[in-house]
């Protein structure tokens, strides 16, 4: 599915409301980035798998046919709250299903991942978790993941992808699945270098979540209660 999460989401925001030929590039960013948490959301509110998968189609559909993030402005507050309030707004008003047309018909089709979507579906622990909880949660761990993904594109343009393809485990604290010895020998380096190392992982970590999250939010004093929210939506389960 390429990124999973805008490196600057209302700069992407902004280049999609506008009438250029990288409107399109940037619509198509957003729709990858929101499709796992809005096809969650679907889900959670009690749809099957194949209406969830032609209603979340359906939404972005809409949304590329009908500009719907032009209403979005960054001084109104987050994104994903635009995002959310308009797929509600969707599935309570604007979804008919005796007459919507389905995936193939003259709407455009997104090049959406639904296969990996229901798998990933299945693992959130739903005992708890409302629809506008899960949305968050599906957020969250977007933003986690295209924070690795730039960590490893700043490693491969130093030569050291299978550094840090080894050493992202200590980014968790699970060093059950690989010592730092065991590293040491893998990487050919003294066990106080590896140490060295995932402690600049873990800095360089951590600044590049506060860069995620402050593209995300109208004010930067808004940046610790966005991370705040962050680390509780991967709590909530």
């Amino acid at each position: 599915m390429g990124l999973p999460f805008p490196t600057t989401s209302w700069t992407v925001v902004s280049a999609a409301r506008r009438h250029t030929a990288s409107s399109a590039d940037a619509l198509s960013k957003l729709c990858a980035a929101y499709w796992l948490p809005i096809y969650s959301f679907i889900r959670r509110r009690g749809h099957s798998r194949e209406a969830a998968e032609d209603l979340t189609q359906e939404f972005f559909a809409r949304v590329l046919q009908h500009g719907t993030f032009a209403e979005a402005r960054r001084e109104r507050g987050r994104f994903r709250s635009f995002l959310l309030a308009s797929v509600t707004h969707f599935l309570a008003n604007e979804w008919d299903r005796s007459t919507a047309q389905k995936r193939g018909g003259t709407c455009p089709t997104l090049s959406l991942d639904l296969e990996v979507s229901e798998e990933r579906y299945h693992r959130e622990p739903f005992h708890e978790l409302t629809p506008e909880a899960l949305f968050e949660r599906r957020w969250a761990l977007a933003a986690l993941d295209h924070v690795l993904v730039r960590l490893r594109e700043e490693y491969a343009l130093k030569g050291q992808s299978a550094q840090f393809d080894r050493l992202r485990v200590f980014l968790t604290g699970d060093q059950d699945r690989g010592s730092y010895d065991q590293v040491a020998l893998t990487l050919n380096l003294s066990a106080a270098a590896v140490r060295t190392a995932v402690h600049r992982l873990r800095r360089r970590y951590a600044e590049v979540v506060r860069e995620e999250i402050a593209a995300t939010v109208a004010d930067p004093d808004e940046v610790e209660d966005e991370i705040r929210l962050l680390l509780a939506a991967l709590n909530c389960g």
